[in-house]
């Protein structure tokens, strides 16, 4: 499969000389798409840097940085905005919802943003789709946190981008309310072909994922596969 997301020899430092702080060294991998990676590691190991650094919300201090075939870590910043608004879907662990809006508007936030026309029905469409159906005039205080999170994947995915990042999505949620959100986030890989990229440190989502990146004071020191990922998801099941 082609890789929809590439990282070559990706390095971030903030500051110079030797207080530098060297978030990523040298970050090679390929991510195609249909799939779901988990990024795993300690705290300080680089996780942060790495989805900023791939989703083009910071520049790499060396290296090349591909989303489907376009040079990203070289955009102007007008393009990168664009490009983010049009293919990449983003989901965080406090759901970034604004809560004067209704789940509807939420969702739709992505395609007002980009100026293009606020579709109510497609909203209603991708709601239902995320098991929200009927939900559509609700604000985010009065939904659950799995609700809450349910509308952020939603917002993700209205705009059917290549590539969804995924940050610490199920860290504020019980483990029943995380196995639905995950069960969403593979369902937006394996059956509607996006790039899933998920940052955790929850040994159930890497459990769960094709692939596992495994980082270490900035530097990729394991990459396990899909089948070893799929035969860990079978011994938990």
């Amino acid at each position: 499969m082609n890789a929809v997301l590439e990282l070559d020899q990706v390095s971030r430092s903030y500051g110079c000389g030797p207080h530098a702080v060297h978030a990523l060294h040298a970050l090679d991998a390929r991510l195609c798409a249909g799939t779901l990676t988990a990024v795993v590691g300690p705290s300080g190991s680089g996780k942060s840097t790495f989805l900023q650094c791939a989703a083009g919300l910071d520049r790499p201090t060396s290296g090349t940085v591909r989303l489907a075939g376009q040079v990203i870590s070289a955009m102007r910043e007008r393009e990168l905005t664009r490009l983010r608004r049009r293919r990449i879907g983003f989901v965080f662990q406090s759901f970034n919802l604004l809560p004067a809006l209704t789940a509807q508007e939420n969702v739709l936030l992505p395609l007002r943003l980009d100026g293009k026309r606020r579709d109510a029905e497609l909203a209603r469409r991708v709601l239902a789709r995320v098991g929200l159906d009927g939900c559509e005039d609700s604000r985010p205080g009065e939904l659950s946190g799995g609700q809450q999170q349910r509308v952020a994947i939603a917002r993700a995915l209205v705009t059917e981008p290549d590539i969804v990042f995924a940050d610490e999505p199920t860290g504020a949620l019980d483990q029943e309310t995380a196995g639905g959100v995950l069960d969403l986030l593979r369902e937006a890989a394996s059956g509607h072909g996006a790039t899933v990229v998920v940052v955790t440190h929850d040994p159930a989502v890497a459990a769960r994922a094709d692939r596992v990146l495994h980082l270490s004071q900035g530097r990729l020191v394991g990459d396990t596969a899909q089948a070893q990922s799929e035969s860990t998801a079978g011994v938990r099941a």
